[in-house]
């Protein structure tokens, strides 16, 4: 196991780049194989659960050619369902994004149960009744979903909740599906935007119906398509927070702005002092100036254009180093408080008022400590405490910062934070 070692408490200055977003990758890596022609993804994060996710396909017997240094073209012509890795399947919650393609390719297969990080009940039970509502049959079993999309048939799917990976699965099913669909209580989160216009590309008929609605007009085959990857929302919105907390001046380069209206909006009210710049290719810089005084705030996680749950935990980082005490709400997931703990033992002033709440009290100096990296989002944000606290802070489990952010540490080096990798005995 790897462990982050960090010394906290210098000073960050510099530029930081925005990478390709990985809850768009992971989708869109999906959708390339309901196709039998190739296609090129630009802007690929170089990320631990990419990679699992790239695996899974090669052992469906599809190749992956890299072009660049984050250019892939996938060839999925001859998929093969006798090797796939269900091991990788198991550790990768975004492998449930490929029924709808496997369904396609193949109609009947079984898949086993996905993984993902330890952030509380994460049913899948949203996805398998909308399958249902189009006509596949599934089956469940112990460490597996048996799927049967024999007799699929069009027509209306209302999701039980605004559930993304729900709603990208039925947009790549019903793109195949003779007739139309209404897909209804649909999540509108920027990658599933970037997910649409992939699929677009590739011949799919979706319109946007009105807020949450989408229809589909079924095609009999899909075409390869090149597409590059947005900007990472979540990526860029924690290094904003990790600017304003450690009261930096730091370039945050490839934004897309409208994909983090109110993140922006909360940062400003609770004091952050934040210099929009015109970037490349139709995005923007946000300049992050040291701030005066941060006060404390209120966060409820929603989905999009609310607050999303993924920038919850640098919230709660933040919420240490502002004066008054701090509400943070994640409506979403029970399990996304646990990086509280982690920041107790630092000495932060907090106190998990159920599985859902907390309450913070700042501001208060942080002190190093061995914590444990929890989950992606979690860990990262851990990553900012530590360079916050005095001392020697080591952050266990850097894979699990891995699966989600490119060279984490390399690229905070160049901010000057003083952080390395070891290997834990």
């Amino acid at each position: 196991m790897e462990a982050f070692i960090i010394h906290g408490g210098k000073p960050l200055k510099g530029e930081i780049e925005v990478r390709g977003a990985k809850n768009s990758a992971m989708p869109i890596l999906a959708a390339s194989l309901l196709s039998r022609e190739p296609s090129i993804i630009d802007n690929l994060p170089l990320i631990e659960d990419v990679r699992r996710f790239l695996e899974i396909i090669i052992s469906l017997g599809g190749k992956v050619e890299w072009l660049g240094e984050r250019t892939i073209k996938i060839i999925p012509g001859n998929l093969n369902l006798k090797n796939i890795n269900q091991s990788s399947v198991k550790k990768l919650r975004a492998s449930v994004l490929l029924i709808a393609p496997l369904i396609h390719r193949f109609k009947k297969f079984k898949l086993a149960q996905p993984g993902g990080c330890l952030i509380g009940a994460r049913s899948i039970d949203t996805h398998l009744d909308a399958l249902c509502q189009l006509g596949v049959k599934i089956k469940a079993f112990p460490s597996f979903y048996h799927y049967n999309g024999s007799d699929l048939k069009n027509g209306e799917v209302v999701l039980g909740e605004f559930s993304v990976t729900a709603t990208e699965n039925i947009l790549m099913l019903a793109a195949l599906l003779k007739g139309k669909t209404i897909l209804k209580i649909s999540a509108l989160e920027p990658h599933i935007e970037d997910l649409v216009c992939f699929l677009k590309k590739m011949g799919a008929k979706i319109k946007v119906k009105s807020p949450h609605i989408y229809e589909i007009t079924g095609k009999e085959s899909l075409k390869g398509a090149r597409h590059t990857i947005i900007p990472d929302p979540i990526e860029a919105g924690t290094f904003l927070i990790l600017g304003t907390a450690l009261r930096a001046k730091i370039l945050v380069k490839n934004v897309k702005i409208e994909h983090l209206d109110l993140v922006i909006k909360k940062l400003k009210e609770i004091g952050a002092r934040i210099k929009i710049i015109a970037g490349k290719n139709n995005l923007k810089d946000i300049m992050v100036l040291p701030s005066y005084r941060l006060k404390g705030f209120k966060i409820q996680t929603q989905p999009y254009p609310g607050i999303p749950t993924d920038l919850q935990p640098p919230f709660g980082v933040l919420a240490t180093q502002a004066e008054g005490t701090s509400l943070i709400f994640d409506t979403m997931f029970e399990g996304r408080l646990k990086y509280i703990d982690e920041l107790i033992k630092m000495g932060a002033n907090a106190i998990i008022a159920d599985p859902h709440r907390a309450l913070i009290t700042g501001p208060t100096p942080l002190y190093s400590q061995e914590i444990n990296s929890l989950d992606i989002r979690s860990g990262t944000s851990l990553l900012i405490a530590a360079l916050l606290a005095k001392g020697k802070t080591v952050i266990k489990d850097a894979y699990q910062v891995d699966r989600g952010y490119e060279n984490i540490d390399l690229r905070l080096k160049k901010l000057g934070a003083d952080i390395k990798r070891e290997k834990l005995q």
